[in-house]
């Protein structure tokens, strides 16, 4: 393991973060501060030994501040190898070698994220001096030790304070160094609108915490929330009550808030495995949860709910009678919060609802696939009823509600819906037919009388058949099968509405 011993830092920070508290520390180890700006100025009025940076350079900041440190007696002295041939290269331009350069960046990311902002005050927001500093710093980092966050001070003294460095911390500093500008630069250029598929893509993300665990005991796991935030996404939810989450927990939390932003009516959905176990809509949140649990009331046990209002009072009693992991909620009223706070463990979420527009993602090995997100809306006009009997008004106000529900099961999706409830779901089957007799079979007696969606055309009558047992009396599909008269015959044979829309809602 190598060791050096510091003797010269370039600090020019925009966060001031203790920076006073490390050059007091620093000056005092021996070791010559050179600064900029507001940097070299606050160290100054503390009374503290500093070289303004121009005096190092003989030559003046231009172009209002634009043009400081971008200089050869800077970089050289950064860049220089602790060789006889580079320090005299060094000398013979009057630099020195400079071992410690701690900088941190203009505030792109917040002002670039502020409303009022205009673009012109966004650019001049993008630092150009502070990024060069620290690559130079982190490329050399055999001999330079780079510090851009104010995190890294004390552990770094701590060590420089023992008069030695390790190879190892120096390696760690760069490769965080390289991360942060490399963070940086993938906001700029998403601020400047890439194309929706680049040739290269980077994304910015930032740890919300690291998890207990991932999907499983064995597997470590953290949470990263996107930047720019997505549109309400469970990263910027507030926890008001409750244990951390895990990963599931966060999983299925988003899965619940997409389905419920869905809904303008009030509305309450219950997720198990990134799958609605119930949904229903009513004219009132406690009739809707009412609804959801009747669904499927052994399902929701343990589960995630989602609430697109206020979750009051008389709503919260009825939660409070069972084991649920999560709630969430625009907001909760304080006699709400009252009775379900008295669960130590039970997690209470606070999020505006709203539905994400963002890109869809999947993890390959080695790779992503990368979608816009599926947020069509049901185009009326693509509706199409294909059958000798058209749907009832009812029907034709369950077929929608259906169609709005399966977007979100898993494929081969089918539901069974009447009322606006969601009253069986068959999901991630392998075939068709599987999943409409398992929304069958979870529907039980309520199926009769109930609509059915599909995300996908049906292949084969057989499903038909099935629906036709369970008392199926009206379909909504996306239709394009090779035997769609098949279907469009077996469906007018057992008396059955059915409306293709033209669209699919495919969800691996």
């Amino acid at each position: 393991m190598g060791v050096i011993i510091l003797r010269q830092a370039l600090i020019s920070v925009y966060d001031k973060t203790e920076v006073v508290e490390l050059a007091q520390e620093l000056s005092a180890l021996g070791y010559r501060i050179i600064s900029t700006g507001g940097t070299y100025k606050l160290l100054k009025e503390n009374n503290l030994p500093v070289t303004y940076i121009s005096d190092v350079t003989e030559f003046p900041e231009i172009l209002d501040g634009r043009v400081k440190t971008l200089h050869p007696r800077i970089h050289g002295g950064i860049l220089a190898k602790d060789t006889a041939e580079h320090r005299q290269q060094l000398q013979s331009i009057g630099g020195e070698l400079i071992d410690l350069v701690i900088v941190n960046l203009y505030p792109f990311e917040s002002v670039s994220q502020d409303p009022n902002a205009t673009f012109d005050q966004v650019i001049e927001n993008i630092d150009i001096g502070g990024p060069t500093l620290i690559r130079a710093a982190a490329k050399n980092h055999d001999r330079v030790t780079v510090i851009c966050d104010p995190n890294d001070y004390a552990s770094v003294l701590s060590q420089l304070k023992t008069g030695t460095l390790s190879s190892a911390e120096r390696k760690r500093l760069a490769a965080k160094a390289f991360a942060y500008t490399a963070y940086y630069d993938t906001l700029i250029a998403q601020y400047l609108e890439q194309p929706i598929f680049p040739d290269k893509l980077t994304i910015a993300l930032q740890k919300v915490s690291e998890l207990r665990y991932g999907e499983n005991p064995h597997q470590k796991a953290a949470f990263y929330r996107q930047v720019p935030r997505s549109e309400s996404s469970i990263a910027d939810a507030v926890q008001l009550h409750g244990k951390e989450l895990s990963f599931n927990n966060i999983y299925d939390a988003q899965a619940a808030w997409q389905m419920v932003s869905a809904f303008d009516e009030p509305c309450v959905v219950a997720v198990k495995h990134n799958n609605p176990c119930g949904l229903a809509v009513a004219d009132t949140l406690y009739d809707a949860y009412v609804k959801t649990y009747e669904a499927d009331p052994v399902s929701i046990f343990g589960g995630i709910v989602a609430c697109n209002r206020q979750v009051d009072l008389a709503t919260a009693k009825l939660m409070y009678k069972i084991f649920l992991e999560v709630i969430i909620a625009p907001d909760f009223s304080p006699e709400a919060l009252q009775i379900l706070t008295k669960k130590p463990n039970i997690r209470l979420l606070k999020l505006a609802p709203a539905l994400s527009r963002d890109w869809d993602w999947k993890k390959v090995p080695g790779g992503f696939l990368i979608q816009e997100g599926d947020i069509i809306d049901l185009d009326e006009s693509l509706l199409q009823v294909v059958t000798n009997r058209q749907p009832t008004p009812q029907e034709w106000q369950d077929l929608r509600f259906a169609w709005k529900v399966v977007k979100y099961v898993k494929s081969n999706a089918i539901v069974l819906c009447k009322d606006k409830q969601l009253l069986g779901v068959g999901a991630g089957q392998m075939n068709r037919v599987q999943s409409v007799r398992l929304s069958a079979a979870q529907a039980g007696e309520k199926a009769r009388g109930s609509v059915l969606g599909s995300d996908a055309f049906f292949p084969f009558a057989d499903n038909i058949e099935e629906a036709a047992k369970c008392g199926v009396t009206a379909i909504i599909q996306p239709g394009g099968s090779v035997r769609d008269q098949e279907v469009i015959e077996a469906c007018n044979r057992y008396g059955i509405a059915m409306v293709f829309t033209g669209i699919r809602h495919f969800r691996h």
